[in-house]
């Protein structure tokens, strides 16, 4: 998470996932029973609450490497608009070495298992590794709307 930080991440207008954590969270994450609250508060969280989701975090034995969601249903406006199905983060030591593309691969027969033929994946027009990550997996491009790119992936035999 540190990593995140020095990136610029935590500040209070980042309103991503990893950056409520560190607001949150902050220099507690090692202590286990800050970090079991976090969990708990990751797994009742999402841009809407009531649309189910998995939380994956992508490890190489113990070292972290970054982390996937999982969202079950596109049952809100902003997933429609804004998040998707899938989002992902990889943290920046890790970064250009096919991670975040393994990540995605990885998780699309999860998506499939959850009966979602095609999965909406989206990135901010100027993320162009997220862009190359998404049309990686198969992922073809609908539109841009309120300025994030939106693409469809399809869950099988990706």
């Amino acid at each position: 998470m540190a990593e995140f930080r020095g990136e610029g991440r935590g500040g209070p207008d980042d309103d991503s996932t990893i950056g409520r954590a560190l607001r949150t969270y902050g220099d507690t994450w090692h202590d286990p029973e800050v970090f079991a609250q976090y969990i708990a508060r990751l797994n009742a969280l999402a841009p809407d609450p009531a649309v189910p989701r998995t939380s994956l975090w992508y490890a190489d034995g113990d070292t972290y490497l970054g982390r996937l969601v999982i969202r079950h249903t596109l049952g809100s406006r902003f997933l429609r608009e804004y998040g998707g199905h899938l989002g992902y983060d990889v943290r920046p030591s890790a970064r250009r070495r096919g991670h975040a593309t393994a990540m995605l691969r990885e998780a699309l027969p999860i998506v499939r298992g959850l009966g979602i033929d095609r999965a909406l994946v989206t990135c901010e027009p100027g993320n162009i590794a997220s862009r190359r990550v998404i049309e990686a997996c198969g992922g073809v491009l609908e539109d841009e709307l309120h300025g994030m790119l939106r693409f469809w992936v399809p869950t099988g035999d990706a």
